[in-house]
């Protein structure tokens, strides 16, 4: 059996919004942006290096979908990010204005630190430790 997770769904406000955070404040790569309807897009972003894995940018269109968004795990960290170098992309966050939740720590699977996406949803960066 062959199987992989393709895309994440993160519920948005605001197409343009979020494509303009995520790709200029963390440096994401506009991987896909379709007109499906007039109100409906296919939005995918990705960290660079991150293979097939992207995040689709769904706008929330009723208010239960309002309501989870920046919150879509009860305030835990919700998506995790890997890094080759801590300290550049924590620099780069603290650069951009992107809220630091927890500053960073050195823990035994590797430097990480929290931070909040535009819409509060918590983020781990970890720099992994090399094995």
């Amino acid at each position: 059996m062959n199987q992989r997770i393709a895309h994440i769904s993160l519920v948005v406000d605001d197409y343009d919004k979020a494509i303009q955070f995520y790709t200029e404040k963390l440096t994401f790569k506009l991987i896909e942006d379709s007109i499906l309807s007039e109100t409906k897009r296919w939005v995918l972003i990705s960290p660079s290096g991150s293979g097939e894995c992207c995040l689709l940018l769904a706008k929330a269109t009723n208010d239960e979908q309002q309501s989870r968004i920046g919150n879509q795990t009860g305030g835990r960290v919700f998506l995790f990010l890997y890094t080759d170098d801590f300290q550049r992309d924590f620099q780069n966050l603290k650069a951009n204005g992107v809220s630091i939740v927890r500053e960073p720590s050195v823990e035994e699977y590797g430097t990480v630190a929290v931070f909040a996406d535009l819409y509060g949803n918590l983020w781990d960066l970890i720099e992994p430790v090399r094995k």
